[in-house]
């Protein structure tokens, strides 16, 4: 059963593709008609992508991997920042740092900087310095929060990548891709989808579009992580009942090493007779 139905699709949107003369002729297989001169998305082709990444989203995320989101388009950006957040995964709502991906240590280095930025409030040295520095540091880490702060829990490349306009992150798609990392992206009638792994042919620029979309995948994600936690408990619990079996084991062999020790204690000794000396009463 798919996740999401011909009628929300509808409801939010999502078929309005662009004017038919700024299509791209890739996008024609997920294309149903042309209406006032607007192609028109088909919504049956789109449910399929919806349930095919939001599968592959699911088992990423129950492997324990992150999928990095990305949307610094205006009407998408604060979306994003809400629904990503519930499920704690990495995002990008402002300008995309050129070589994020293909230069990821220098990126670690910048959100390293601002742990030691806060290091420095906690153990007073932020105090000592001159007023004239105390701004600068100030300004630096507030910069840095606002470019990287929703990706410092990003310790290592994304296993994937969630787009909501391919046009409009082209450098984080081409960074992405060189680096054989897959990418789900909403795709509108005007872009390509061939180079990405998993796209969804749907409405990229209204609101409810991409709310839809986005929730769906982090619901997704959120089951997923919920699947991972079950499986964590279960582990455990199994490993304890082993625990538990192999003491219990311990206990009854060592009660059977007692048992055979005390019987070995107890047993009468039979004296051996000498008959050799013994001389003939005839």
């Amino acid at each position: 059963m798919p996740i999401v139905s011909f009628e929300q699709l509808l409801d939010a949107g999502v078929h309005f593709g662009h004017l038919k003369r700024k299509w791209n002729p890739s996008m024609a297989p997920y294309i149903f008609m042309e209406r006032n001169g607007i192609h028109i998305i088909d919504l049956h082709k789109t449910a399929i992508k919806i349930d095919e990444a939001a599968n592959a989203m699911k088992n990423i995320a129950k492997s324990g991997r992150k999928v990095l989101f990305v949307a610094t388009k205006k009407q998408a950006k604060d979306i994003v920042a809400e629904e990503v957040t519930k499920i704690n995964m990495p995002y990008v709502t402002e300008r995309w740092p050129g070589g994020m991906l293909t230069n990821f240590p220098t990126i670690r280095k910048a959100v390293k900087k601002m742990s030691s930025i806060d290091k420095m409030h906690t153990d007073g040295t932020f105090e000592t310095l001159s007023k004239r520095e105390r701004l600068q540091v100030t300004r630096q880490r507030a910069k840095l929060e606002k470019n990287l702060g929703s990706i410092s829990d990003l310790s290592r490349l994304p296993a994937a990548l969630f787009v909501v306009d391919v046009l409009k992150e082209k450098i984080a798609v081409h960074e992405a891709i060189r680096l054989g990392i897959p990418v789900f992206a909403m795709v509108d009638t005007n872009s390509d989808p061939k180079p990405i792994d998993f796209p969804i042919p749907a409405n990229d620029d209204a609101s409810k579009s991409i709310q839809l979309v986005v929730s769906l995948m982090c619901q997704a994600i959120k089951e997923g992580l919920s699947e991972r936690s079950v499986e964590k408990e279960n582990n455990v619990k199994a490993s304890d009942e082993n625990d538990e079996n192999i003491e219990v084991d311990e206990k009854k062999k060592s009660m059977r090493t007692r048992t055979r020790a005390k019987k070995e204690l107890i047993k009468p000794s039979v004296k051996s007779v000498d008959i050799s000396d013994d001389e003939d009463d005839e």
